[in-house]
């Protein structure tokens, strides 16, 4: 298992699913921002992963993070679970993707294991779809 981590969040690979998880309650802040999105680059080695992101931690997210994160937070990324505490957040946010048009698929889940099953379809998916087209 591949492993990185830094004073508040912990990432780790397994079985070809990207797993993120905040160590403690966090109020997230661009500086904050900024070191997850190099640290998940570090772990990524400039390849794509399929990131399961347990969010239940963070605190706060303010607009500046998110318009960062929309512009650099989705490099080297096949797709993004985010798992959330809330049933009603977990809604909001997903029709919020379908009206924003991600450029990755992405979609919140309130539970883990449903999360990383999401990320392994289209795993299988994308595999499936390189290996018919001759890639790999």
């Amino acid at each position: 298992m591949k492993e990185l981590e830094n004073e508040f969040i912990r990432f780790w690979i397994v079985d070809g699913i990207m797993y993120s998880k905040f160590k403690l309650n966090v109020n997230l802040d661009l500086d904050k921002v900024k070191k997850i999105i190099e640290l998940r680059h570090a772990i990524s080695n400039d390849i794509n992963q399929y990131w399961c992101y347990d969010v239940k931690e963070a605190k706060d997210f303010p607009k500046e993070c998110r318009d960062y994160v929309d512009v650099y937070g989705q490099d080297f990324l096949f797709a993004c679970a985010i798992v959330i505490n809330s049933h009603i957040h977990k809604f909001l946010f997903n029709a919020f993707l379908k009206l924003k048009k991600s450029k990755i698929p992405f979609q919140a889940f309130t539970n883990k294991e449903k999360a990383a099953e999401w990320l392994k379809e289209i795993k299988v998916n994308n595999e499936k779809h390189n290996h018919h087209n001759g890639r790999k």
